[in-house]
């Protein structure tokens, strides 16, 4: 699908592409944990019938529901974050600072 657009420099094509299923499905997902609401945004943003869509969705939730990730609760319940960083060393080539 494409259309154009009169500008101040002249006409514009724009090009719009609808999202995939799975990328409307996602997005969903993000918006709400009801299937049957996600079944409607993704049919929404498809222009597609809620009944072919929300096969799909079920489906997708069936697989994300056995890959969830799990949060190990700590003493008396709190959970606890790792906070992983990076350390950057710089080596420099023809520095006089190192003698070279």
């Amino acid at each position: 699908m494409s259309e154009n657009w009169n500008t101040k420099y002249g006409p514009r094509r724009v090009r719009r592409d609808p999202p995939t299923l799975d990328e409307a499905i996602f997005a969903a997902i993000g918006i709400t944990d009801d299937q049957e609401a996600q079944a409607e945004i993704a049919a929404s943003l498809m222009g597609m019938p809620v009944d072919a869509v929300t096969p799909e969705v079920k489906k997708i939730a069936r697989t994300s529901a056995r890959s969830s990730t799990r949060v190990i609760a700590g003493e008396q319940g709190a959970q606890r974050s790792v906070v992983v960083e990076r350390r950057v060393v710089r080596k420099f080539g023809n520095d006089k600072r190192m003698g070279t």
